[in-house]
């Protein structure tokens, strides 16, 4: 079962349509919710706790079925920034962009969720 949200939806999209509006730089608040929304919906659209998803200082969530981790580090992780992470979560970067641009860095073989993205449809 996926944790309980934490960023109610309708927080959660205005937030992403925020940021998508203001672009570089959005204010940390819209920023820190959007991220925070998004990766919510990666945990309930891909329940599990085989892949971390880290998007430093905002967030992180376990997600995509298989092997549970529970202690350490666990052997698949993403990580990148709140700008590329909110791209590809909207559509408006594509994962397989981000990752050969080194915007996105993985690893395990399960770290790849570009068949989860984009989470959002792209604002606008």
């Amino acid at each position: 079962m996926p944790p309980r949200r934490r960023v109610p939806a309708d927080a959660g999209l205005a937030a992403v349509r925020e940021w998508a509006r203001a672009g570089e730089p959005a204010d940390r608040h819209t920023v820190a919710t959007a991220v925070r929304f998004t990766l919510e919906e990666l945990g309930e659209r891909a329940p599990g706790r085989s892949v971390e998803v880290r998007v430093p200082p905002f967030g992180a969530v376990q997600c995509v079925e298989g092997t549970t981790h529970r202690r350490g580090t666990p052997p698949n992780v993403v990580e990148t920034d709140a700008a590329t992470w909110l791209a590809v979560a909207t559509g408006a970067l594509s994962w397989d962009a981000a990752v050969a641009a080194g915007a996105i860095r993985t690893s395990g073989h399960r770290a790849d969720l570009g068949p989860y993205l984009p989470l959002v449809s792209s604002p606008g």
